[in-house]
């Protein structure tokens, strides 16, 4: 559930995102913050969007030790990396918002994960 909440959130980041002024017109441009829109750029934002549908997939099927692991580290490496998107965000706002409540989920992840008895 919590996979899922955190693709949430990261999907209304992006849609608040597009509010902004200006945003629309730069990516109708083909630039978006300074970067140009490469198809290398909408692909590794489909990635970010995709892995936590995937580990919401996963986390149902995968044997519990594997993915506790999983979680841990898929959790950690996307905690960090939002952590990443929080710090660099200069104002407070509705898509600062949304980044840290995926941040938040993404800690319960690996905190339960890493709190979950492992059998043997």
């Amino acid at each position: 559930m919590l996979w899922l909440f955190s693709a949430v959130a990261f999907l209304a980041h992006q849609i608040l995102a597009l509010m902004e002024p200006g945003v629309i017109a730069g990516i109708m441009a083909g630039e978006v913050e300074g970067m140009k829109i490469e198809p290398e750029l909408i692909l590794l934002f489909a990635i970010l969007f995709l892995v936590p549908l995937i580990m919401a997939f996963l986390s149902l099927t995968l044997k519990d030790s594997i993915n506790r692991w999983a979680n841990i580290i898929v959790g950690a490496v996307f905690a960090a990396l939002f952590i990443g998107v929080i710090a660099t965000v200069a104002k407070l706002s509705g898509e600062t918002l949304m980044t840290f409540s995926t941040v938040v989920a993404l800690s319960l992840i690996v905190w339960y994960a890493w709190k979950s008895k492992q059998k043997v």
